[in-house]
């Protein structure tokens, strides 16, 4: 089975080492809700982190989880407003995050990453529903949606886990949603498929933190509670610290597996999770990616 096939398969079914359990197919669908601002919530289950903003002219939706899962989300937003979804922009493209799609009406307009909408015309998913959920609106380094209370301001600073990761700022509320650029504390999933770097995320990060102004919160990817803006600065270090050791280790002349099997999460990161999920390879994975990009034939 190809390997495109196989990781798809794997993220459809959101075997992310930070994403809750997967439940049975027959399961009723629960999403959580968090309420983080008067007109911004979180919706939790089935997949990513989704992102609700209210605004004067309708809802704007920040990723649509597992397939399934974007008819309850968009039950569950009737709970909350009577106001329509108008717009859905999706951080990057695995089936955790954009499977959903498909359920929203033709009317919403779905914005994405360049890179992200190429890495979406690859998925299974959208070929079966005639592309419908497909983004038609794409931005490279910066798009502005909105403006005032409403404004939504899009960013891309470069390759991480994937090579479209998008970071989506509600400037009134100094909230980012990071998608699983950050998706939480821990070693980072690295998609080289689609384009991810472990050589460059740790420079992205950096970039990010540097380039986006006046946000103290992050919304992550997977996590059950949001990050600070100083925890975007410490990932950063951690990933280029993790990076310089993956290093040192090949150069010893270690294999990846046997620079994984030694590996031990530093102690001033203890807040992080000291296990790495078999996704994209586990940590092995990662350093080989690693090897590959720094041998220059990605």
């Amino acid at each position: 089975m190809r390997r495109g096939l196989v990781l798809g398969t794997l993220v459809v079914l959101g075997a992310l080492a930070v994403a809750r359990a997967q439940q049975p197919a027959d399961a009723p669908k629960v999403v959580e809700v968090e309420k983080v601002k008067d007109n911004l919530f979180v919706l939790r289950g089935g997949g990513g982190n989704t992102a609700v903003f209210v605004t004067a002219a309708g809802v704007t939706v920040v990723d649509a989880k597992n397939p399934g899962w974007g008819g309850p989300i968009l039950a569950k937003i009737k709970e909350l407003t009577p106001k329509p979804v108008t717009t859905l922009i999706n951080t990057h493209t695995h089936g955790d995050h954009v499977s959903g799609n498909v359920e929203f009406p033709a009317s919403v307009e779905v914005i994405a990453q360049a890179n992200t909408k190429a890495n979406m015309e690859k998925m299974p998913i959208f070929k079966e529903h005639n592309n419908v959920g497909m983004a038609k609106k794409t931005f490279t380094d910066k798009m502005t949606l909105g403006s005032g209370a409403d404004r939504i301001d899009l960013y891309y600073f470069g390759p991480g886990h994937t090579n479209g990761d998008a970071w989506v700022v509600f400037p009134a509320h100094r909230i980012v949603h990071a998608g699983d650029i950050f998706a939480g504390k821990g070693v980072p999933l690295i998609d080289e498929a689609n384009g991810g770097s472990m050589l460059h995320i740790g420079d992205t990060l950096a970039k990010a933190h540097a380039g986006i102004k006046d946000v103290d919160t992050i919304i992550n990817g997977h996590t059950p509670k949001q990050t600070t803006w100083a925890d975007l600065q410490e990932f950063a270090t951690f990933n280029k610290e993790l990076v310089a050791w993956m290093q040192a280790e090949l150069k010893a002349g270690k294999t990846p597996d046997q620079a994984a099997a030694e590996w031990k999460l530093p102690e001033k990161y203890k807040d992080y999770s000291p296990t790495v999920g078999a996704l994209f390879g586990g940590l092995a994975g990662r350093i080989k990616t690693l090897q590959t990009e720094m041998a220059g034939k990605k």
